[in-house]
């Protein structure tokens, strides 16, 4: 398994959360999760002549197809009774059992108090406005006093779900808005979401230069081949799919130089996607320590970057819901100093293609 030290900065891990912290670290830290219940899958024809860990993948989307494997071949996967094997051929009338296996990113942190800012809460979801500053989730050098900690000091029940029901992700010094799954069905229904394109992520970022009044970039993101604690448009062997929608909102300037308020829309959800979107169109966020132009990081302490809207279906009940937060005070005092009054709420048009996605659990931004 990856090593986490080896990830991005912040535990980011890559595409898929195949990542996994060392037994030797875990092993040192107190569990905190509920047993997970058998899952029983019953096939139908139409998976006929598919992969069995590919199948397996697609009806259980809440676990990494890292961590399906790795359970098919240490026997926790059953097919009729008998032990699986990966890479068997299915014929579509089988009856599947996996087991799922507790795994140290899901048990070994503890529970800490801390001021989570809910946006919304039911006996479903949680959707909480992440202030920067703070990280998502337990990794090398942030062992504590991450929003995984807070959601399961509050809501202890977390502890029996994949990851405390966290189904994506901020930056670190990213703003704003995430959902959280109470339970395995709903975190299980909200991954499917992710992966249809049909979660409406919108995002406030503010960046230098003028980039043209609305765009798509359509471009494939990997891990970046020169340094590879960050990630970059790339066509090479392993890179996937990347789609940000772009508006032009505002126009300012920080010291002297054109800055301008955009709104991004996310249709898929890479690690640093809107980050790295902007900066190979020339129009890198300000703040932005990683992908900015060095002269230029000074005048904010973090990226400009915001996930100010957040639309799905409700997993319980079918509705729609959205949520819409204001800027953070750090964000709103940048507008101020370029300029920059908040522009009434705009809304760039969410036909998204009709097409599934293999949602990374990385986000995003």
């Amino acid at each position: 398994m990856p090593n986490p030290a080896d990830e991005l900065p912040d535990h980011d891990f890559d595409a898929d959360f195949d990542g996994e912290f060392p037994a030797e670290i875990a092993a040192e830290l107190p569990g905190f999760a509920a047993p997970l219940a058998p899952i029983e899958l019953e096939l139908t024809p139409e998976a006929c002549g598919e992969r069995l860990d590919k199948v397996i993948a697609k009806l259980v989307p809440q676990f990494s197809r890292g961590r399906l494997q790795s359970w098919i071949e240490e026997g926790f996967v059953t097919v009729d009774g008998k032990p699986a094997k990966v890479r068997a051929t299915v014929y579509g009338d089988e009856k599947i059992v996996v087991l799922p296996q507790a795994a140290p990113e899901d048990v070994a942190f503890t529970p800490e108090e801390m001021d989570l800012n809910v946006v919304f809460e039911d006996d479903h979801l949680i959707v909480i406005n992440k202030p920067a500053g703070l990280v998502v989730h337990p990794g090398a050098g942030n062992w504590s006093g991450t929003l995984l900690n807070g959601l399961l000091h509050r809501w202890p029940q977390l502890g029996g779900v994949p990851r405390a029901g966290i189904v994506h992700r901020l930056d670190k010094d990213t703003s704003g808005l995430m959902v959280i799954g109470k339970d395995l069905p709903t975190q299980t229904d909200l991954v499917r979401q992710l992966q249809a394109r049909t979660v409406k992520r919108e995002y406030w970022a503010l960046v230098w230069g003028t980039p043209r009044l609305s765009g798509t970039i359509d471009a494939s993101m990997g891990r970046d081949q020169k340094n590879r604690v960050k990630m970059a448009v790339s066509t090479s062997l392993g890179s996937k799919p990347a789609i940000t929608h772009y508006q032009r909102l505002e126009s300012g300037e920080l010291d002297r130089r054109p800055v301008t308020l955009v709104q991004c829309r996310l249709e898929t959800g890479r690690t640093h996607q809107i980050r790295v979107h902007m900066a190979h169109l020339g129009f890198p966020l300000v703040g932005d320590y990683v992908y900015g132009k060095p002269h230029l990081t000074g005048v904010f302490h973090r990226q400009a970057l915001q996930a100010r809207r957040l639309g799905l279906t409700h997993p319980a009940t079918g509705a729609a819901c959205e949520w819409i937060i204001p800027l953070a005070d750090d964000f709103r005092a940048l507008l101020d100093q370029a300029g920059i009054e908040e522009p009434p709420e705009t809304v760039i048009g969410d036909d998204y293609e009709d097409a599934e996605d293999d949602y990374d659990y990385d986000d995003e931004a």
